[in-house]
């Protein structure tokens, strides 16, 4: 039997869990910073959705993710164990990576499809989840998509807030935005999608890449904006259901 030299398991916190972790573990914990619920737009770390790290003395990462219902959709889920699996196997001292995802009704085919780097069609063939017809990065795309518009409300919500008016926004460059988590976040998700975000790139432009015009400025603050307070709304119902059911 190997023997644990780090173990994780999450009680409370995932920060706290994370912050208290050493070793390869504490390398596993950064890692998974990385992986996000795609709808949620957050880490899986902050959301408590990491339910143990482990790492034996062989570097065996042994990670079990939990999420806030047993029916949470399965596409989501595994786009998570997916990225989780990928994140650990490149983290230095893992030798082999054990993602699986618990307590949820498609945990059997996401595990075993993901180890086996099945894909999300081949995952659910012949499964209760029925069958998939394609892949998933159409999905990941609409969502990146959807964080892009939320992000650029938190970044440009504040500046109209400290009197900024819709021509300066629309003339506005990143690198003229002030400093910030939102906008380093807002940065990443347009190289996600292939959009330019240099410094001298423009601040405001739609999923697509397409600078946003002081005309349409409004129309497109209004849609950012209605991304943001979905994806608020979203996150404090996980949270909740998360609590009620983990106790986290």
């Amino acid at each position: 039997m190997s023997t644990v030299l780090s173990a994780a398991p999450v009680t409370g916190s995932g920060e706290a869990a994370a912050a208290a972790a050493t070793g390869t573990a504490a390398r596993v914990w950064e890692a998974l910073r990385s992986v996000r619920d795609p709808e949620l737009d957050a880490d899986v770390v902050s959301l408590d959705f990491v339910g143990s790290v482990e790492v034996d003395e062989q570097g065996a990462a042994h990670v079990a993710l939990r999420l806030p219902t047993y029916f949470c959709a399965p596409n989501f889920a595994f786009l998570m164990v997916a990225d989780a699996w990928d994140a650990v196997s490149g983290v230095a001292g893992v030798t082999s990576p054990d993602v699986v995802l618990v307590d949820h009704f498609a945990s059997d085919a996401i595990n075993t499809g993901v180890a086996a780097r099945a894909g999300f069609v081949g995952s659910m063939a012949g499964t209760e989840v029925g069958e998939a017809v394609d892949e998933l990065d159409d999905l990941r795309r609409t969502f990146t998509e959807r964080a892009l518009m939320a992000g650029t409300d938190l970044v440009v919500r504040p500046l109209m807030r400290g009197g900024a008016t819709p021509e300066q926004v629309a003339a506005m460059t990143l690198g003229e935005a002030p400093a910030s988590d939102d906008l380093r976040r807002l940065r990443a998700r347009r190289r996600e999608l292939g959009i330019p975000s240099d410094d001298g790139d423009p601040l405001v432009v739609d999923p697509s890449g397409r600078t946003v015009g002081v005309e349409a400025l409004p129309l497109h603050l209004r849609k950012a904006r209605s991304f943001q307070v979905g994806v608020d709304a979203n996150t404090s119902i996980c949270r909740g259901q998360l609590a009620a059911r983990y106790g986290a």
